[in-house]
């Protein structure tokens, strides 16, 4: 009998993934909030300023056309919050070993704005480089696909990536 209860407890973890909240499904309308940029980040290693990953996402959002984006939150179904973060991390990557992720984060959290509850969060690292050209390249890589990541649970198709030049 103990080998049949180890036995269950070793299966793997169900694949069906969870419910994503009907609100995140039928919203129409967001208003996106800018949850700023943690202190170090600009000019270096991104050129522009705090407000950059905001603007970007928020154009991103509107070329998309898959949302009404409003200007007052009371206006939305949802509230979008993106903050760039660069969490504590060993400064000497060698000295990783577990640690948590060092990279600048880019951290979307979809509040509803009835309830004010947190119905989802995306997260997504920016790749490390060394060149300013590709830490810019970066930023906008992960923020683009924060963009595709909240259009995709919204059950919504993401815009096609432009080419690269």
């Amino acid at each position: 009998m103990a080998s049949g209860v180890l036995a269950c407890g070793q299966q793997p973890a169900s694949k069906d993934p969870g419910p994503v909240p009907p609100a995140i499904r039928e919203a129409k309308s967001v208003f996106i909030s800018n949850g700023g940029a943690d202190a170090g980040l600009f000019p270096e290693p991104f050129t522009g300023d705090p407000g950059r990953a905001y603007s970007e996402f928020y154009s991103d959002l509107k070329a998309a056309g898959q949302y009404q984006l409003v200007d007052d939150p009371s206006e939305a179904e949802l509230v979008l919050e993106l903050r760039l973060t660069s969490p504590l991390g060993p400064a000497d990557p060698s000295k990783l070993k577990g640690a948590s992720d060092p990279l600048p984060m880019l951290r979307l959290v979809v509040y509803d704005r009835k309830t004010h509850y947190i119905l989802w969060t995306i997260t997504e690292s920016v790749d490390e480089a060394i060149l300013q050209k590709t830490h810019d390249r970066n930023l906008d890589d992960a923020i683009k696909a924060v963009a595709a990541d909240f259009e995709r649970i919204g059950g919504k198709t993401p815009a096609p990536a432009s080419a690269a030049p």
